[in-house]
């Protein structure tokens, strides 16, 4: 197994992090990063009962066009010159590990850091093409999820295909405090505060970068 270095200065490492911290896990291309990223965030360090959130800045989504995609250094800046909450944490070290997809980033964080009680997050928009990530069923058994409502997506994503083959699994929002105790497979759509900002309306020059 790869030595694990934990660091905050450093975004090719591991944020530090110590046993039987919950920590939320963002993932993505944050191509550019937004405040509707830090939204997400905010909510699920507060409402999720979370100690700290890591943004995965990914080296790129396989689902998606690569073209427009800027340098992982880049993002990474970008996103630490937004974020500005000490529970939120910034990674670049799935590029470092030659990570491609999110099951393989996950399998290795949960070996690693056994004793650590993981979250994936995601937006709403996901849930809904989350049947096409690759090994999508082992992800929703390896640990709890939670999905927040995105504009668009709130009618659609509780129907989607990933919702409809976990629906037994799915806890009432009420208990999205407790979703980071329970095993997997678990998740939760939590409805609240939403922004009309997405990465892609961004680079069409459709909403100011904040």
């Amino acid at each position: 197994m790869s030595t694990i270095f934990l660091d905050n200065a450093r975004t090719d490492v591991l944020p530090h992090s110590a046993p039987g911290m919950r920590i939320g896990l963002f993932g993505g291309s944050f191509n550019p990063p937004h405040d509707g990223h830090r939204l997400v965030s905010r909510q699920a360090l507060k409402r999720l009962g979370l100690d700290q959130v890591w943004w995965l800045v990914s080296p790129g989504n396989p689902l998606k066009d690569h073209s427009e995609l800027k340098p992982l250094a880049e993002r990474i800046a970008a996103a630490q010159k937004l974020v500005d909450h000490p529970g939120v944490r910034i990674t670049g070290f799935e590029a470092e590990h030659g990570f491609k997809y999110t099951f393989d980033t996950l399998e290795f964080l949960t070996k690693s850091l056994p004793d650590r009680r993981f979250v994936w997050i995601m937006g709403a928009d996901n849930l809904s093409s989350f049947h096409k990530w690759e090994r999508w069923r082992e992800i929703a058994n390896m640990m709890p999820m939670a999905v927040y409502v995105r504009p668009g997506d709130a009618r659609q994503a509780p129907f989607s295909k990933t919702a409809i083959a976990l629906s037994g699994d799915r806890i009432d929002e009420s208990d999205a405090h407790r979703l980071a105790d329970l095993q997997a497979p678990a998740w939760v759509y939590m409805h609240g505060i939403m922004s009309d900002l997405s990465s892609t309306q961004i680079r069409n020059g459709g909403a100011p970068k904040r």
